[in-house]
């Protein structure tokens, strides 16, 4: 198994179509066997779900996520364990040991709201807020 996580300085990074790191964490017989972090390049929202699939990722921990997001990582097969925070590491040392909180509702925090720009938010990349 390949679990994923939304990477920055040591920590959970808490918007996923922002990420430009994750820490991957090869697990077998569970225990990590391997462990390297790997830039996205630049990929946004909707390559990232691509991005994780092509390295053969089956489970993501993350912060905040989009619901296009979610979907586009249902579709890839990719189980999502959302809205964590915290050191990268202990995370996926919780998830190994079934004691992962987490939220099954997560949802982005920037997404569907007034920017007083004139527009709403969807599941598009819009900046920073």
């Amino acid at each position: 198994m390949k679990i994923a996580v939304t990477h920055q300085m040591g920590q959970i990074f808490q918007h996923f179509g922002h990420t430009e790191q994750f820490k991957l964490y090869d697990v077998t017989d569970g225990e990590i066997t391997g462990i390297k972090v790997v830039n996205t390049n630049g990929s946004g929202h909707g390559a990232l779900a691509g991005f994780l699939k092509e390295n053969g990722v089956d489970v993501l921990i993350c912060g905040g996520i989009g619901g296009g997001a979610q979907e586009a990582l249902k579709q890839a097969g990719i189980k999502l364990y959302g809205g964590v925070k915290g050191s990268a590491d202990a995370a996926v040392v919780a998830l190994l040991s079934n004691s992962l909180a987490f939220n099954p509702d997560v949802h982005c925090d920037h997404h569907d709201h007034e920017h007083g720009e004139g527009h709403v938010c969807g599941d598009h990349g819009c900046g920073k807020h």
